[in-house]
């Protein structure tokens, strides 16, 4: 059986790739890009729900959302030169402690 954060971690990668995606899709003017973002996002959304079978369905949202929220903010500076500045760098270092914490306190 596969775990439920193990699922719920493939969950947040694919939204970091379906949140990527969006932007390559210029607003669904672009049929490849455009059809991969789509399968991502019913994937994320699939692997979401088979971890919120164990996992609550508030830990299991929030991690998610922050999984995408930090890989999407991290990838945005890398491909797209978004700012690096400090306090922005520790808003997005709050929200790693914040899933680390709910991970840490969850009972699933």
């Amino acid at each position: 059986m596969t775990s439920p954060w193990f699922l719920l971690t493939v969950a947040g990668l694919l939204e970091i790739g379906w949140a990527l995606g969006l932007k390559y899709t210029q607003g669904f003017t672009r049929p490849l890009p455009s059809v991969l973002t789509i399968l991502a996002m019913i994937a994320s959304f699939y692997f979401l729900a088979q971890a919120l079978k164990a996992i609550p369905v508030g830990t299991g949202y929030a991690v998610w959302t922050g999984i995408g929220t930090v890989g999407t903010a991290i990838l945005g500076i890398v491909l797209f030169s978004e700012s690096t500045a400090l306090p922005r760098l520790f808003c997005i270092g709050l929200i790693v402690m914040g899933i680390a914490g709910l991970k840490l306190t969850s009972a699933a």
